[in-house]
């Protein structure tokens, strides 16, 4: 199920341990694309906190808020660009957009699989997408202190073979929020540290959130009742004689 869009605005803007998780990924998602002169960037979730350094270089910059969530004015002082949408049925034209970050989306969805064949129909062409969610080792997903305390945590693996699945190329993945989801002074103050060391030393360190960049395969890849599967023998495959009667 989806959290309430006050419950995700009062973590991120209005809470010292939210607001330090929004730096640290925000600057992530940032580094992955710096340069989207020209292009339609696109949120679903709960992904407006991410989406403010591309609000002066993107051609058009699109907030989707699912309707189970609720959503709420963004960018505040500056005209809107959120949206209230279903959460398979996005008011956007197909291969419209050319960057899609889901923050909040995939993890408390209730129909993932339909959700990411829409992530599909809207990216364009070899458009990217990053899906940020819980990481199922780490600390953030087994406190409910934070939005990623809240529906279900993926591994690198899982996440890849669902993305796979759906005609999405996996290219990077990062992991993020080493520190404890604590809101002590000590946690608080030596974040950059912990983020640091992390990265250092992923294999020792689990961080409590997952970032996935995909690329959209197209023409997707057939797959159900019809495909055929070649033979490995080829011509010389043996072919079945009827015997007569």
């Amino acid at each position: 199920m989806h959290l309430d869009v006050r419950d995700l605005r009062n973590f991120y803007y209005r809470s010292a341990l939210g607001r330090a998780a929004q730096n640290i990924i925000r600057n992530e998602v940032r580094a992955t694309w710096p340069d989207t002169h020209g292009h339609t960037v696109a949120g679903f979730g709960f992904a407006a906190p991410l989406l403010r350094p591309f609000l002066s270089d993107s051609r058009r910059v699109i907030a989707l808020m699912p309707a189970q969530q609720g959503v709420m004015h963004w960018p505040a002082g500056l005209p809107n660009v959120s949206v209230l949408a279903e959460e398979t049925r996005w008011p956007i034209e197909t291969g419209h957009v050319d960057r899609l970050v889901v923050l909040h989306g995939l993890e408390t969805s209730e129909d993932a699989t339909a959700l990411l064949d829409e992530c599909y129909r809207a990216l364009g062409p070899g458009g990217e997408a990053l899906f940020i969610v819980p990481n199922r080792t780490g600390l953030w997903a087994r406190s409910d202190r934070t939005p990623f305390g809240y529906g279900r945590p993926y591994s690198r693996g899982q996440l890849e073979q669902m993305l796979s699945y759906h005609d999405f190329v996996p290219e990077g993945h990062v992991s993020l929020l080493y520190q404890p989801p604590s809101t002590r002074r000590f946690w608080m103050k030596t974040g950059p540290f912990w983020e640091r060391m992390g990265r250092a030393i992923p294999a020792v360190m689990a961080g409590g959130v997952m970032a996935v960049r995909a690329v959209k395969r197209h023409p997707p890849r057939p797959r159900g009742v019809g495909e055929k599967l070649k033979s490995p023998l080829g011509a010389f495959a043996p072919k079945p004689v009827a015997k007569p009667v």
